[in-house]
């Protein structure tokens, strides 16, 4: 039994020497590696010498006390550990002011066109130069910031934004879009076409209905998934938008959107919108009211959504401007569809049709586009437009517009489609 011991405990000392001198210094290893040597040589010399004895059944006391020499002897050669065990901590000392900055990024938007009847003038069109911030303020509060740089300077939005309220409520408050359907909150450069559609512009602006006040948005509950997602707004902002409300802006509106999305299978999904807005502008004695709905169905298989999807969408508004007391009600709507055929390709058409505010006029529109993504960044569009008015001599006068548009952007907002 002491024979077995004894050749154990040897082992173990030995098997206890070698991890500690991997850690060793290098210039210390050659001799460390030359003592290994040597301490190994003992422990087979201690091996003959224990089965001598055994063998003689003689008394083993002595390779005993000298084993032990020789553990004591490997503990001299493991450095003590250190005592200071607490972790390092490492700080980046370079600057980093840059951390600070806001999100920023720019947006180009060219046009070419060609009219027929002519003439062709104003053929060429630098649409708008757009610069974005975006950045959080602090945990609870982000910001937006979109300044155009076209005909004039203007700010397109400026607004903070707080999440997380009771409630799951979002508060925007400042100069945004407005959810009045679903396109009027896209950006010109990222709509489905060159322009927006006319009853839009006819009955909100060319730039579409911008406000500055407060919003608040919340995603009403559901009993199950199953019964889809409901979203709220409810909007409160100036009555300055002069096609809706005349000149001046001393009065308020205010605005409600629902839209609710259903998913129908892995592929599809519907959602349907509706918008109220009131308004009084008492400078203009203007009181306005729009009734709107929007409904959209989109196809996109996920195995090929990057290649293939197909999307149609439309809208309707009918408008009633009533000044002193007078006036009537207009109607206005379109109807599109895009189609993807590639990973960089799009095709897509859209019909409009509008009574104006100004009198009964009844203008409609039809045009296709084909859309090319060069990259995530730059995209190429041709539009043809054809549209039909109204002549003086009672019949109606039809006009063509072919109109090629270049978009590029840098920076993280590129193309942002709301």
């Amino acid at each position: 039994m002491r024979r077995h011991v004894l050749i154990i405990s040897a082992v173990a000392c030995c098997g206890a020497l070698v991890p500690s001198l991997a850690a060793q210094e290098p210039e210390r290893r050659d001799s460390l590696e030359r003592r290994v040597a040597g301490l190994e040589a003992q422990i087979d010399s201690l091996r003959r010498l224990v089965a001598r004895l055994a063998a003689e059944r003689r008394d083993t006391t002595t390779a005993s006390g000298e084993l032990s020499a020789l553990r004591a002897r490997a503990r001299s050669l493991v450095p003590d550990e250190p005592s200071d065990t607490t972790p390092q901590e490492f700080a980046l000392r370079s600057r980093s002011l840059n951390q600070l900055n806001p999100e920023l990024s720019a947006t180009a938007d060219v046009r070419a066109r060609a009219f027929r009847p002519g003439p062709q003038r104003n053929n060429v069109e630098i649409r708008e130069f757009a610069i974005s911030l975006q950045a959080p303020l602090d945990p609870y509060t982000n910001t937006k910031i979109f300044a155009s740089f076209g005909a004039h300077v203007e700010i397109e939005e400026g607004y903070a934004y707080w999440t997380g309220l009771p409630g799951g409520v979002r508060l925007d408050v400042g100069r945004f879009r407005q959810q009045a359907g679903e396109l009027n909150r896209w950006h010109l450069h990222a709509l489905p076409g060159t322009e927006f559609p006319l009853v839009i512009t006819e009955y909100f602006g060319h730039h579409g209905l911008v406000g500055n006040g407060v919003s608040l948005y919340a995603i009403l509950p559901v009993a199950s998934p199953g019964h889809g997602v409901h979203e709220l707004w409810g909007q409160a902002s100036l009555a300055d938008n002069e096609t809706l409300f005349g000149s001046g802006g001393g009065g308020l509106s205010a605005l409600a959107h629902v839209n609710n999305f259903w998913q129908l299978s892995r592929s599809t999904y519907v959602q349907l919108g509706a918008t109220v807005l009131y308004g009084e502008n008492p400078d203009s004695n203007v009181a306005t009211r729009v009734f709107g709905g929007d409904v959209r169905f989109t196809w996109r298989p996920p195995e090929r959504a990057l290649y293939r999807s197909f999307t149609v969408r439309g809208e309707g508004f009918a408008v009633r401007r009533r000044t002193a007391g007078l006036g009537e009600t207009r109607y206005g709507g379109y109807a599109g569809a895009e189609l993807q055929l590639s990973r960089r390709l799009y095709v897509g058409g859209r019909f409009d049709a509008v009574q104006r505010l100004d009198g009964a006029t009844h203008v409609w529109q039809a045009g296709g586009y084909a859309t090319w993504w060069q990259s995530e960044w730059v995209f190429g569009r041709v539009e043809w437009q054809h549209e039909s008015v109204p002549g003086l001599s009672g019949a109606r006068d039809h006009a063509d517009r072919l109109v090629l548009q270049l978009v590029w952007s840098v920076g993280p907002h590129k193309h942002e489609a709301y």
